[in-house]
């Protein structure tokens, strides 16, 4: 019953992806069916760790990340646990020999989403990409490569490079509630009230660089993984098009989306061109 019971784990990680993300959940479909269950995994549990930081005001949200914590480390000891997306994460950790280092950066930079409010320096800012987004692009990356050592080190510049573009588009994006509701800046030395055109440019920039590193990483790809990462990397670069075109004052006012059409489009241009071997 074993079996059973890992099957309604990674269903229930499948769920969470499919609820808080269309976008993602959307990309995930065009992975092959064999490492599927495994991203949703690892989204599962970045999502709850996320929940918990951004969105339970009123609970004390140092005890239930270090309780959160705590219990992905039993269940990783014992090879089991009861909750179903915890469960789920361990076993995908152990297939896929992911370093449990890339787990610890991530629950850092929760744990400074509690404590701090503003990054004032690169190095903060950094560090706090690393840990919120370039590990987890890492754990995706070792799942895509099976495990595999030598591949995984080789694509493993570019797949942070990736994570970086995807964390600062949506920083980008979610100005209003970070600033507003969340009351953090994560952008050293920027008044996102008063984010000025230049600054705005800047931030553009250093992501297209991040978007075009990244690019050559996901030519590399296995066929298993390269059309979902890809038709993402499609959507992430549209979004960040558009956020471009945005003046800055009205990135305070709205989120911005791509819509339900253009989303299509972009599905259907990157499925011919990986077709095509454009990719």
């Amino acid at each position: 019953m074993i079996d059973l019971f890992d099957e309604v784990a990674y269903n229930c990680s499948q769920k969470v992806t499919n609820l808080y993300s269309t976008s993602f959940s959307s990309a995930v479909k065009m992975l092959a069916p064999s490492i599927r269950p495994a991203i949703h995994s690892i989204y599962g549990f970045v999502r709850f760790a996320d929940e918990i930081v951004d969105t339970f005001h009123n609970k004390d949200k140092k005890l239930l990340l270090d309780k959160f914590e705590w219990d992905f480390y039993q269940s990783l000891q014992m090879g089991i646990s009861l909750n179903p997306i915890l469960h789920s994460f361990q076993k995908t950790i152990k297939e896929y020999k992911i370093d449990i280092e890339l787990v610890d950066a991530f629950m850092r930079s929760m744990r400074m989403d509690i404590e701090k409010k503003d990054y004032k320096t690169q190095e903060e800012y950094q560090n706090y990409i690393y840990g919120s987004a370039d590990v987890v692009g890492l754990m995706c990356l070792k799942v895509f490569v099976n495990g595999n050592e030598t591949q995984y080190e080789k694509l493993k510049p570019t797949a942070m490079r990736l994570g970086s573009a995807f964390q600062k588009v949506n920083f980008l994006r979610d100005l209003k509630n970070d600033a507003e509701i969340l009351e953090r800046s994560y952008f050293p030395d920027v008044d996102l009230k008063n984010l000025s055109p230049e600054i705005k440019t800047l931030i553009v920039n250093e992501i297209k660089a991040d978007f075009d590193a990244a690019y050559e990483g996901i030519k590399l790809l296995p066929a298993s993984s390269k059309f979902g990462v890809y038709t993402a990397f499609r959507y992430y670069k549209q979004l960040l098009k558009k956020l471009q075109k945005t003046p800055s004052n009205k990135l305070m006012e709205t989120r911005i989306r791509v819509n339900d059409y253009h989303k299509f489009g972009l599905l259907l241009e990157s499925y011919l061109k990986i077709k095509l071997n454009i990719v």
